[in-house]
This record gives structure tokens, sequence and C-alpha cells, in this order.
């Protein structure tokens, strides 16, 4: 599976999160992940299957993992999970790497 360029973008966070989003937030971080895919769609550039898997089943498969139900966005369900920002940011990238190996 080739990465496609939300995932790439979510490398260069984890990288140096300062340069793109201010902190270590994984709040900060739900926003501006918002806010790209809001300016995608206004200059009519389509998601790809991956990035609409991410966009539509990532909440539903955080609530399945920590065995919740909440209506709670996943940033929400994170910070419950891990109490601080930083820590919740930190484990943000782990669990999207293995939502993103759920499947094989």
């Amino acid at each position: 599976m080739s990465k496609d360029n939300l995932f790439e973008l979510l490398e260069k966070i984890s990288r140096k999160p300062g340069l793109y989003i201010g902190s270590h937030s994984v709040t900060a971080l739900r926003h501006f992940l918002v806010g790209y895919k809001f300016a995608r769609q206004e200059i009519g550039m389509l998601p790809t299957e991956l990035e609409l898997d991410f966009y539509q089943e990532f909440q539903p498969w955080l609530q399945r993992h920590f065995q919740i139900q909440t209506t709670n966005s996943w940033d929400r369900i994170l910070l419950f999970k891990y109490v601080d920002e930083k820590t919740a940011f930190a484990n943000f990238f782990k669990l999207v790497e293995a939502f993103l190996q759920r499947d094989r």
C-alpha cells in the first residue's frame, strides 16, 4: 500500500509538530486536519480511498479499540484515555499505524 498525501503529512507532523501545529497537541492536530481536509475540498481535490477510510472509520475504530461508546471526536477520545495533550499526541501516531494495519 502506498502512502497517500494525508499520511505523508502526518509523518511530517509527527517529526516536527511545532512547524505545522505549534505544539505536541492532539487537539491542535485534529483542528489542523479538519482545515487540511476542507482546503483540499475547496480546490477540488478528492480524498483517496485510504483517506476516506481514515476520515470515516478512525473514530469508530478507536471506540472499539478502547471499548468505549461515545460521539466525541477522536482527539477527545485520546484525551480521555491519555489525559494530557502531549501523551495523546504521541499515541495518536501509534494508533493510526495500528488502524492502517488492522485488516492485514
